[in-house]
């Protein structure tokens, strides 16, 4: 196929969503295409890390004590509201460093995030079609926003939209990542002491979620089929395990 012809036929599909996108509006309006908890959809399979693997444990900072640091590697299967939509997202592995600085300060370091595009029911239209048709189709799937602080559960996260339609720099918080701070919702529970395995439930419902960007000329539209920016009455729930290993337990680099 020429470069014309597939800049014609990528034209003319980003018409007709735009079209749907519209249409969808105009028959039962966006506010109730996809109100949370209504739009829901089951962690995908994934091939992200296990919670076993220190693979991604991060180098530590010049000067600690390897033996008072320690790589945590925790996974997560999150439910998130944000805007119009409510998703199970697929299992998320994070991985970081942790322990006193030379000057006695807590120190940490970002390792690696893996997880994997989970379906957004209803796709670009939010309705039966965006199920059915390949080109309507979307997905989201998180991505490390560049600020994490494990002492005090606040972290940040953007969020890439995925489908035929979308250029690949469609992004939920492109400027400005969405920034969470969890509040554990009880106690955590050992569930395992060798290996150590403790498992914990957090949630944060009052962190602003922002517009796409990037989308090109679907960007307004898919905004307001998502219901986006939202400042209010976005949710993540955030069911998880973390183990861990002392660097003096790990392979010397």
């Amino acid at each position: 196929m020429s470069n014309t012809t597939a800049d014609g036929l990528r034209t003319s599909l980003a018409r007709r969503a735009t079209v749907a996108l519209a249409g969808a509006a105009a028959l039962v309006g966006l506010a109730g295409v996809c109100a949370p908890g209504s739009a829901y959809a089951a962690p995908h399979a994934t091939t992200a890390r296990s919670a076993a693997d220190f693979g991604d444990c991060p180098a530590l900072p010049a000067g600690v004590d390897r033996a008072r640091w320690k790589c945590e590697v925790h996974s997560a299967a999150p439910r998130l509201t944000m805007g119009e939509v409510t998703v199970d997202l697929a299992p998320i592995t994070m991985t970081h460093a942790e322990g006193p600085m030379p000057d006695g300060s807590d120190g940490q370091v970002w390792g690696a995030m893996h997880t994997t595009p989970t379906a957004v029911p209803g796709g670009l239209t939010g309705t039966a079609a965006g199920d059915r048709s390949r080109p309507l189709q979307l997905a989201i799937r998180p991505e490390y926003g560049g600020r994490s602080d494990f002492y005090t559960g606040r972290f940040s996260l953007r969020f890439r939209l995925l489908s035929p339609l979308l250029p690949r720099g469609c992004v939920i918080g492109a400027s400005t990542p969405v920034d969470f701070g969890l509040k554990r919702s009880g106690p955590s529970q050992w569930i395992s002491q060798d290996p150590p395995l403790i498992k914990f439930s957090a949630y944060d419902d009052t962190f602003t979620a922002p517009a796409a960007e990037n989308c090109g000329p679907l960007t307004a539209p898919l905004n307001r089929r998502l219901g986006l920016p939202a400042a209010s009455g976005n949710l993540m729930s955030y069911d998880a395990t973390y183990t861990f290993r002392k660097y003096v337990q790990l392979p010397t680099p």
